[in-house]
């Protein structure tokens, strides 16, 4: 009897060490350092990492950081209330979504030269994606309800996809679907990327005012931060299920996902992000809740690195007024 309780105390505090080393060993991120791009004030939005270069948007012009240097190594300017980038690597072009006047800026990848002008229908152009499989990139008008599709060869409007609401982040499966989080109507809105047709709606009720949006292919999830509810929705993307329902900071805009490490990260713009471990495809963990600034609400990740980028200026005392000249994007480094 003696060895049999001995036994069983060795087996539970193997166990509990187990468990402890399994606690350290949860990745976590910290502060690494701020690039400061003081050129101008105002409103930033979306990023957009492509190599090694950093796509920043800022007000009226877009900064681009080499993340090798870290130093800024050119701005388009001339801008009219920047939102979203996005990138054709192939056609060495790069897509600007301007909300002011609705217009997509086009310009060289490797000069940063302005190509061209496109005036598309709708209001408040704001996210802009390039999806591969059909070759096309995505305007999604926040204020009038509806996406337009782009040939890149020709810049040619091809196609208007009427989703209602107001349309925020979107994302693809690469394999010709196209999902865009819809913050009026609260729901996940998929559209064939070719015949441009509304495939599903997937309600996110009782989440509300979904903003970023996240994929992974691989386990066919999508991760959806809901603003108004504080919370990150993960949903079957074949069939909208809502797979678990998770609780984050206040002022969420973005989120990226992790395939390697298998982390969620959500940017909440009240000055934190929250970490998801993803366990398994159904199944998540909140594991770290990390220290950000005031108005980081969106963000972008360097897989490469397994780096965080956050962008904001500093507040005032009153926590509403920008200072002047203290733009800039900060760093998160995993800890080793």
């Amino acid at each position: 009897m003696r060895i049999s309780l001995t036994c069983a105390f060795c087996i539970i505090i193997l166990l509990f060490i187990g468990q402890t080393h399994s606690v350290a060993q949860l990745p976590s991120y910290q502060f690494l350092k701020k690039i400061s791009l003081p050129t101008g004030d105002g409103k930033w939005d979306y990023m957009k990492i492509e190599g090694d270069r950093l796509f920043v948007s800022h007000a009226d012009c877009i900064h681009i950081i080499n993340l090798s240097t870290e130093q800024q190594i050119g701005e388009i300017n001339g801008l009219k209330g920047v939102h979203g980038i996005a990138i054709v690597k192939a056609l060495s072009k790069g897509y600007i979504t301007n909300g002011t006047d609705n217009s997509i800026t086009v310009f060289d990848l490797k000069t940063f030269n302005v190509l061209k002008s496109i005036t598309v229908e709708g209001k408040k152009a704001d996210a802009v994606l390039y999806d591969p499989f059909s070759n096309r990139v995505f305007v999604f008008n926040n204020g009038s309800g509806n996406a337009i599709a782009l040939d890149p060869i020709t810049d040619a409007v091809v196609g208007n996809i009427e989703m209602g609401g107001a349309p925020e982040f979107a994302v693809t499966n690469g394999k010709g679907s196209i999902f865009n989080n819809n913050e009026d109507s609260h729901e996940v809105i998929e559209f064939d990327s070719k015949t441009l047709t509304v495939r599903n709606r997937f309600a996110l009720l009782p989440n509300e005012v979904p903003t970023g949006l996240a994929i992974d292919p691989k386990n066919n999830r999508l991760f959806s931060v809901c603003r108004k509810s504080k919370t990150l929705v993960v949903l079957d993307a074949a069939n909208g299920k809502i797979i678990a329902t998770l609780p984050i900071g206040g002022g969420v805009d973005g989120v990226i996902y992790d395939p390697k490490t298998h982390l969620i990260v959500t940017s909440n713009g009240e000055g934190n992000a929250t970490i998801v471990q993803q366990n398994g495809a159904d199944n998540y963990t909140v594991i770290q809740t990390l220290k950000t600034s005031q108005g980081q609400k969106t963000i972008v990740f360097d897989e490469k690195n397994h780096q965080l980028f956050l962008s904001s200026a500093n507040y005032s005392e009153d926590g509403k007024t920008l200072l002047p000249s203290t733009f800039g994007v900060s760093i998160y480094s995993m800890m080793k």
